[in-house]
């Protein structure tokens, strides 16, 4: 018989010291009613204490919901997650040495559940080597209190490899899907991702330990089709029903990120005309037909709006690293879901194509880049942001651009008369002289043979024989005033220095679609 529990009796279940995995993905996948009801029980003084908390990237609503929830000294004493961009109270626990913390890429993270469900010794991978998850660094070690090793360098057939281990062995499960049938078989025909909840599931029942899973609703033994059933219910312990099930942190349910129906893409509205716009604008100009891409969140995550005003969507493959497959994929608080997705795959698959050199290209954003062309997305200032997928991404796909503001803090910029008008700098540099923490590693892209753009608002710059090169200016922009004295290093200057493109800095389509089809493909390898 299915045992039907609630939240409160769900979060009861968990003793002092177990070892907790959490599903969820972004703005989605998180079972909430638990999470707060775990929250709740121990701001009553019942417990639990001292867990060791594994999460496979962010989830939360930033400053509330998801694992915000459990972002409290004493219920937490070590977490091992691939990001907490998306949980910032965890950042002071980690900041402030008050737990352990350990950040590993997202698609390793998605990776160990299925070693811990076979119970493999961890994670042999590329990925990750001379970024701070390389034991040369930091062995992704977040703080100084978090000492002991969970990476290790190996030498095999003469190439160098990255040993992720398998953590303790998980104590208890809480993941999250649509439906449950009387004997607990799970459907996820709701969700905008189906994560690696399997793998989850498979791995603490393979431990002895328990599974509770959240659904919107029960229905008739075997009335599921086995084709919509992610996990089959002899490892599923415990269901609660929580019937206001959101979709996202920001919608009910939309059935166009679920596949459930189909929206017009037309009826997206463009952005506005902001800095923001223009930096994705630029950014959108190095799209190529047949392109199978990656968004990263920030400015990134705009360009999916170019791409929709200039009518080349369907000539590309957008892609999330949650699984998503084509569609126009969400940020903000449905990041990691899609509008019109044609594919949602479990995440670790996603990787698996990700790690095997399968992304056209990528564009993500950036905190701080250094003359070498290191980028740090990962630790600076107040923020202990972790990787995410980021490094899994960067190391592998053929093309990246990497997009963010010429300056942090508070700027005012916009676009006048087709002109950048800078009335305000930000007062911090982004452009720095060595990084603070490497995240992507520059001189591995290049004996990789990876193409890397950096786009701002007012100047791109690309990295060519190990320095970065400053090749295009934005009309309006003074070359000494607005770029150099705000960059911490003099970049190379390219002989053939030229405009971004006028049509960026004006209102309404660019007219990209006119030529883009008569583009060339990119091969399939890095050159």
């Amino acid at each position: 018989m299915l045992s039907i529990i609630t939240a409160k009796e769900a979060a009861g279940l968990i003793r002092d010291t177990d070892t907790l995995i959490v599903g969820g993905n972004g703005g989605t996948g998180a079972a909430e009613a638990i999470l707060d009801a775990l929250e709740q029980r121990f701001i009553s003084g019942q417990g639990p204490h001292n867990l060791t908390l594994i999460n496979i990237t962010g989830v939360g609503a930033v400053t509330e919901k998801g694992l915000c929830h459990l972002a409290h000294e004493g219920l937490i004493a070590r977490v091992i997650g691939g990001n907490f961009g998306l949980q910032v109270p965890f950042m002071r626990l980690v900041r402030d040495e008050l737990i352990d913390a350990y950040n590993f890429p997202q698609g390793v993270m998605s990776q160990l559940c299925r070693a811990m469900a076979a119970k493999h010794p961890g994670v042999l991978t590329h990925v990750g080597l001379n970024t701070y998850m390389d034991p040369r660094q930091d062995g992704g070690r977040m703080n100084a209190r978090t000492t002991a090793p969970l990476v290790d360098l190996l030498e095999l057939h003469g190439q160098s490899w990255l040993l992720y281990r398998v953590p303790t062995p998980p104590d208890v499960a809480i993941i999250r899907g649509t439906s449950a049938d009387e004997d607990g078989y799970i459907s996820m025909e709701h969700e905008g991702t189906t994560r690696e909840d399997l793998s989850i599931a498979q791995a603490v029942h393979n431990a002895g330990g328990t599974v509770i899973c959240q659904v919107k609703r029960i229905v008739k033994r075997g009335s599921i089709h086995p084709q919509m059933v992610k996990i089959p219910g002899f490892l599923i312990d415990h269901v609660v029903l929580e019937p206001d099930q959101m979709q996202t942190y920001g919608t009910v349910y939309d059935p166009a990120r679920c596949g459930e129906t189909r929206v017009p893409v037309a009826l997206i509205a463009p952005d506005p005309l902001t800095e923001r716009r223009v930096i994705a604008r630029r950014a959108a100009f190095e799209l190529r037909p047949r392109d199978v891409v990656n968004l990263g969140v920030g400015i990134s995550a705009m360009i999916p709006n170019v791409a929709a005003e200039e009518g080349i969507s369907d000539l590309i493959t957008l892609t999330v690293e949650s699984g998503v497959v084509g569609g126009v994929p969400g940020h903000a608080r449905e990041f990691g879901t899609a509008i019109n997705p044609r594919v949602i795959l479990d995440q670790s698959y996603q990787f698996d194509f990700y790690d095997g050199g399968g992304l056209s290209c990528a564009f993500l954003s950036f905190a701080e880049v250094d003359e070498t062309g290191n980028v740090n997305v990962t630790r600076f200032g107040d923020r202990r942001d972790g990787s995410g997928g980021f490094i899994d991404i960067t190391q592998n796909a053929r093309r990246l651009i990497f997009s963010g503001t010429m300056t942090g803090g508070k700027f005012d910029i916009g676009v006048e008369n087709c002109r950048l008008a800078i009335r305000r700098d930000g007062a911090f540099r982004k452009f720095v002289p060595q990084v603070g923490q490497i995240s992507f590693s520059a001189s591995l892209a290049a004996q990789r043979g990876q193409h890397v753009s950096y786009v701002t608002e007012r100047a791109v710059f690309e990295l060519e024989n190990g320095h970065l090169t400053l090749t295009e200016i934005a009309p309006g922009v003074r070359l000494e005033e607005d770029i150099l004295a705000n960059m911490g290093f003099k970049p190379r200057i390219s002989p053939q220095l030229r405009d971004m493109d006028p049509r960026i800095f004006r209102s309404g389509p660019m007219g990209i679609a006119q030529g883009f089809k008569a583009l060339p493909a990119r091969p399939r390898k890095i050159a």
